[in-house]
């Protein structure tokens, strides 16, 4: 099937298998390889994108679905001279340990910041049950979805 999509504010046409996941082809096909699999049940939050602006986990959607759709990868949050501000909390306040969820929970928390611009503690740790992170206890990583927050009510 053909799709025509955008991503990372490039668009794309592309002719998909109606099968494929979009966490695949974007992974094999685009190289966008910031958007991870891991446990391949939806649990993990590892393939969060956003598929027009809101979050969503790329392994529970077939990349025919995203037809027309406006996308952004981890790859495509930033720009080009610094890091997008909740990607700069998570490396200041150190939400973040081997790495491997990190794009997933920064997607996720982005939506959060827009969302819920001012969450409580509780409301970030319940806005990211589905991102799992298996080397942290989430204290960093809640102090950077605060700080990141933060910075983006300001700019």
């Amino acid at each position: 099937m053909d799709i025509t999509v955008t991503v990372n504010g490039r668009q794309i046409k592309a002719a998909v298998e109606p099968v494929t996941l979009l966490v695949t082809w974007l992974r094999e096909t685009l190289g966008l390889t910031g958007t991870h699999i891991a446990c391949d049940t939806s649990q993990c939050g590892a393939c969060t994108i956003h598929v027009g602006g809101r979050s969503v986990k790329s392994c529970t959607m077939l990349a025919v679905e995203a037809d027309g759709a406006e996308l952004v990868t981890i790859e495509g949050l930033a720009g080009q001279d610094a890091l997008h501000p909740m990607q700069q909390a998570f490396h200041e306040h150190h939400g973040l340990q081997c790495g491997f969820c990190t794009p997933g929970m920064v997607m996720s928390a982005v939506d959060l910041a827009k969302t819920i611009p001012d969450a409580s503690e509780a409301e970030i740790r319940a806005w990211l049950k589905g991102n799992l992170c298996r080397c942290t206890g989430y204290q960093n990583i809640v102090k950077a979805v605060r700080a990141g927050a933060a910075a983006l009510r300001t700019s």
